[in-house]
């Protein structure tokens, strides 16, 4: 299997830092809006934007996480059961701006999930979708993010890997491009 590096470190924390920025142009000081990962990985991003976000605001804005495993459409087609993730939302998102974050955004299914999930929570006023990376080409629901790392044109058989610091020992993201044999 070949591998493509689609950003590295370096593109990588820019890319973050800039996502930080766009984010501040529209939410300000952060006092009615908050951030929140979808687990497994937009935790991730979450974690990493949050460390920026408190070198330049004044508070820590609130941030929290969001297990989506009971509510996929695929929860009971698979073999193997599906362990949950920690669902960490210890404050009201009644009327609140959502930023929904994930690291890489293909079908849609994943965010759909997020947001029937969510809505277990309250009713915000508004919920917008932040990814690192989306594979713009195969989406099976009308999704789309409104703050985008980086898109990246995929076939459905290849794969794309994002890679952190704290847990893989680098900062990058890699597309795996699979042999298509005729």
């Amino acid at each position: 299997m070949e591998k493509q590096i689609i950003l590295n470190a370096q593109q990588f924390d820019l890319t973050v830092t800039r996502l930080c920025h766009e984010l501040l142009e529209q939410h300000m000081d952060f006092s009615d809006s908050v951030l929140i990962g979808l687990q497994p990985r937009g935790i991730h991003l979450v974690t990493r934007m949050l460390e920026k976000l408190k070198e330049i605001l004044p508070h820590d804005p609130l941030c929290g996480s969001l297990d989506i495993t009971f509510h996929r459409d695929d929860f009971r087609r698979r073999e193997a059961p599906l362990i949950p993730s920690i669902t960490n939302i210890n404050f009201s998102i009644e009327n609140k701006r959502i930023i929904l974050v994930d690291d890489v955004l293909f079908t849609g299914r994943t965010i759909r999930s997020g947001l029937d999930a969510l809505l277990a929570y309250g009713r915000p006023s508004q919920v917008q979708l932040l990814v690192l990376i989306d594979r713009r080409f195969k989406r099976d629901l009308p999704i789309q993010a409104d703050y985008v790392g980086k898109s990246v044109d995929t076939l459905n058989h290849e794969r794309v890997h994002v890679r952190w610091k704290h847990i893989d020992g680098m900062d990058n993201v890699e597309l795996y491009l699979k042999q298509v044999h005729e």
